[in-house]
C-alpha cells in the first residue's frame, strides 16, 4: 500500500518594516524537519528593505511575494488568506507566520502530526505554547498553559491560539478562505480563527509543548500578554471599552458567517449578543447560562467585572 503523502503547508506571513529580525525567521523555516511547505508573504509597504529581503528569498526557495493593502497587520493577514489558493495547490494545508520570530525545527512536523491524528473531513486548528524571549532571544520563559478546553464559549470571550503557531488542516484552510470572502474586517486574524474553527464545530489542538521563540522587541504588534504591566494593560482596555469594541468587530464578523457555525453555536452567538444589553440582572443571569469563560480564574473575574460594569 502507498505510504500517504504528507500535506503540504502554505505558509503566511504579513510584514511591515520587518527587516531588522526577517532573515533569521526566514532561515528558521529553511530548517523546519518537515519539507513540504512554500511562504506567502505580504509586505504592507515596508521602507526599511524587508521586501528585498523578501525578494532574495523568493529567488532561491518556494516562496511568494506579495504587497499588502496597507492597512494594518488584521487585514494583511486577511488580504493573504484570500489570495492564498491563487498561488496553492489543492488540499493545502495553512500555517501563520510574524516577522520577527524563530521558529524550532519541529514546529511545522508537530502540527502535522498533531491534526493527522483528527479526522481530515473536520476542520482543525493546532496552536501551542511558546518560548517568550527578548530581542537577542535570551531570558527565556514559558507562555501561559492554557488548561481549559478550547471551545466556541472561550473564544467568544478570549483568543488562547496564538496566531505565530497556528495551522490549519484543509478542510479548516477551505473553511477559513471561503469565509474571508465575507468579512470586511477582524480584530486579529487569529482569534477570529479560533472563533471560526470552534464556531463551525471544528477541533483545537493546543500542544502544550512550546514551538517556537516569541520574540519581544520594542515594536511588537501586540506583544505577549504574561507580566503584571501586560495584564494592567488589558484590564485598563477593558475599563476603557476597547475590549466591547473588540467584540463589536468579532460579532459583525460573525454574524456574516452564521451559515458556518452550528445550529448550537448560532444560538450561543445570538444569546451572547443579546446578553451585553439590558439590565444588570439580566446581564448576569444570561452570562451564567451561557458557561463563558477563560482562562483562568482571574482574567474570568474580569469578565464578570465587564459585565457589570457593560464594557463586554
Amino acid at each position: 500500500m502507498p505510504k500517504k503523502p504528507k500535506p503540504h503547508v502554505v505558509i503566511l506571513m504579513a510584514v511591515y518594516n520587518g527587516g531588522e529580525f526577517l532573515s533569521e525567521q526566514l532561515q528558521s523555516i529553511v530548517a523546519q524537519d518537515h519539507p513540504h511547505w512554500q511562504l506567502i508573504a505580504s509586505d504592507d509597504g515596508s521602507s526599511d528593505g524587508s521586501a528585498r529581503v523578501l525578494e532574495e528569498f523568493a529567488a532561491t526557495t518556494a516562496a511568494t511575494c506579495l504587497s499588502g493593502p496597507g492597512q494594518g497587520g488584521a487585514a494583511n493577514f486577511l488580504s493573504l488568506i484570500r489570495r492564498a489558493a491563487d498561488h496553492a495547490p489543492p488540499d493545502h494545508w495553512l500555517a501563520f507566520c510574524d516577522q520577527d520570530d524563530v521558529w524550532l525545527p519541529d514546529k511545522v512536523s508537530r502540527g502535522v502530526a498533531a491534526l493527522e491524528a483528527e479526522d481530515p473531513q473536520r476542520p482543525a486548528l493546532y496552536c501551542s505554547r511558546t518560548w517568550i524571549v527578548d530581542d537577542t532571544l535570551d531570558n527565556r520563559r514559558l507562555s501561559a498553559e492554557r488548561p481549559r478546553c478550547p471551545s466556541f464559549r472561550n473564544a467568544l470571550v478570549q483568543n488562547v491560539a496564538s496566531g505565530n503557531t497556528i495551522i490549519l488542516n484543509a478542510a479548516a484552510a477551505r473553511l477559513v478562505e471561503a469565509s474571508s470572502e465575507h468579512v470586511e474586517r477582524v480584530v486579529v486574524h487569529d482569534w477570529w480563527v479560533y472563533q471560526l474553527i470552534t464556531g463551525a464545530g471544528g477541533v483545537v489542538v493546543h500542544d502544550d509543548a512550546p514551538t517556537l521563540f516569541y520574540r519581544q522587541h520594542g515594536v511588537n504588534q501586540i506583544g505577549a500578554n504574561d507580566t503584571g504591566a501586560a495584564r494592567l494593560r488589558r484590564l485598563w482596555q477593558l475599563l476603557q471599552g476597547q475590549f466591547r469594541d473588540w467584540n463589536e468587530t468579532n460579532i459583525a464578523a460573525l454574524s456574516r458567517l452564521e451559515g458556518n457555525l452550528t445550529q448550537e453555536n448560532r444560538q450561543i452567538l445570538s444569546e451572547f449578543v443579546a446578553m451585553r444589553e439590558g439590565p444588570l440582572p439580566n446581564r448576569l443571569a444570561r452570562l451564567h447560562q451561557l458557561g463563558l469563560y477563560r482562562q483562568s480564574r482571574i482574567s474570568t473575574l474580569a469578565l464578570w467585572v465587564s459585565v457589570v460594569l457593560k464594557r463586554l
